[in-house]
């Protein structure tokens, strides 16, 4: 499948019909999430006959992608019990299977439940290659974009993508390093925002997002 026609596809997923500011529900562009998973798919082979994990799924837009671009097993991660229901029903419309698990992924254990904790998130450590992501950037809840990045690394067997503010690469770079993982600024982009809550100005802004590639060391997987 060609890109152009991935992001074809991708124009039918709905979106929100009303968005949670508190969660910030900003819904992926075809064109973002067309360009995400082809990427994942043709030059690092990540995507197809994988077990993907969709964190923060929201819509189920970057699932949906995967699933079209030949991934063994689609899961889909999210708070929000109405997010899971509309990709619920995008994924009966584009004929995709795929398991939800509704779930705080800004939630940390208390000290010693980390190996005690057998929750669904837990459950799924060691099945998924793959982890894929546009996390809140964190204007609500300072952080969570690094929650929801710590997260993901240590669930994926192999390798993580996940949409950030170019602002912030240099703290994600010296995370990652401190992580023990490969960091790749595979490209640069922009996040065209278009006007989702009454407190929003503009019908539209432009965000410079970079969308990275974290790898696990060999000796990690």
């Amino acid at each position: 499948m060609r890109l152009k026609e991935l992001e074809g596809y991708l124009q039918d997923v709905a979106i929100f019909e009303k968005p949670k500011i508190k969660l910030e529900q900003y819904p992926t562009t075809p064109h973002l999430a067309a360009r995400m998973l082809y990427t994942a798919h043709t030059t690092y082979d990540d995507i197809e006959n994988k077990a993907v994990g969709d964190f923060g799924c929201g819509c189920g837009i970057l699932s949906i992608a995967a699933a079209m671009l030949g991934s063994a097993y689609n899961v889909g991660f999210d708070i929000d019990p109405d997010a899971i229901e509309i990709a619920r029903n995008n994924c009966e419309e584009f004929e995709v299977e795929m398991d939800f698990v509704l779930t705080d992924l800004s939630a940390s254990p208390a000290p010693g439940e980390e190996t005690s904790e057998r929750g669904p998130y837990e459950m799924m450590k060691g099945k998924l290659d793959t982890i894929l992501m546009n996390p809140p950037f964190g204007t609500k809840l300072k952080g969570i974009d690094m929650v929801f990045l710590k997260k993901g690394i240590d669930l994926a067997n192999h390798a993580v993508y996940s949409l950030h503010k170019t602002s912030t690469r240099d703290h994600i770079l010296k995370k990652a390093k401190e992580w023990g993982v490969e960091c790749e600024v595979v490209a640069e982009l922009k996040y065209n925002l278009d006007k989702s809550y009454s407190f929003h100005k503009k019908q539209s802004v432009d965000i410079a997002v970079d969308f990275l590639r974290f790898e696990k060391k060999s000796k990690q997987r």
